[in-house]
């Protein structure tokens, strides 16, 4: 695949464009899957995020909202109950999945148990574009920072699809305890590379090879 891993979904022209450079044609012309899992996980996204991320009623963190030719929803969590010739050849024909945030490992939890994540290393030019969690996901590990919902097996672990590990929404004036100081000391415990993105800044990364788009700031933690 090849990721777009946002901290708050496509804030900027530099992130829109990249997007549309991943997707290799206008977003008007391509097809798009949300999945709105990680919202039912936390605490803080509550009843409506679900609804606002799938209806594009969410201007804070552009995605659905963007202009896509389709848009349909994968829910993840009801995908364990459905044949896999219902949804699989729609995932494997759309051109970008747009996942949005909420808890990562929740997300990650039901990307395994619906078989989503075994699709990954397939969909070689699928473009996925990942919000707060639903980029965190990708990564080796979240940090127990942010650990909120627990899965069966314990730990912080995720799916691991690229080797450095991403702190959100660096110096949001929403979340007062997002700052450098404390995204270092995270990164201290984690044991790989990692990077403190703020809303304005996104990581590309085709065949291995990441690229930090940014209209803000960033850091990158050495291990």
């Amino acid at each position: 695949m090849k990721l777009l891993l946002t901290s708050a979904g496509i804030k900027n022209s530099s992130i829109q464009d990249a997007l549309v450079g991943l997707l290799g044609k206008p977003i008007a012309e391509s097809s798009a899957l949300c999945i709105p899992t990680a919202a039912y996980g936390h605490p803080m996204a509550g009843l409506g995020a679900a609804w606002r991320f799938i209806s594009g009623q969410e201007p804070r963190c552009r995605m659905v909202g963007l202009g896509w030719k389709s848009v349909g929803v994968l829910e993840l969590t009801a995908l364990p109950s459905i044949k896999e010739e219902y949804w699989v050849p729609m995932v494997q024909e759309t051109d970008v999945l747009l996942v949005d945030g909420g808890d990562s490992l929740y997300l990650c939890h039901w990307m395994r148990q619906s078989g989503l994540a075994d699709l990954f290393p397939s969909l070689r030019e699928t473009v996925y574009v990942g919000l707060s969690a639903g980029s965190m996901v990708m990564t080796p590990r979240i940090g127990e920072d942010f650990v909120i919902w627990t899965p069966p097996e314990g730990g912080d672990d995720t799916l691991g699809m690229v080797d450095f590990s991403i702190f959100p929404h660096l110096d949001n004036p929403d979340l007062p305890e997002n700052t450098l100081p404390a995204a270092e000391q995270w990164a201290a415990g984690l044991g790989n590379p990692a990077y403190a993105i703020d809303d304005e800044t996104a990581i590309q990364v085709v065949d291995g090879t990441v690229d930090v788009v940014s209209e803000g700031h960033w850091t990158l933690f050495a291990p």
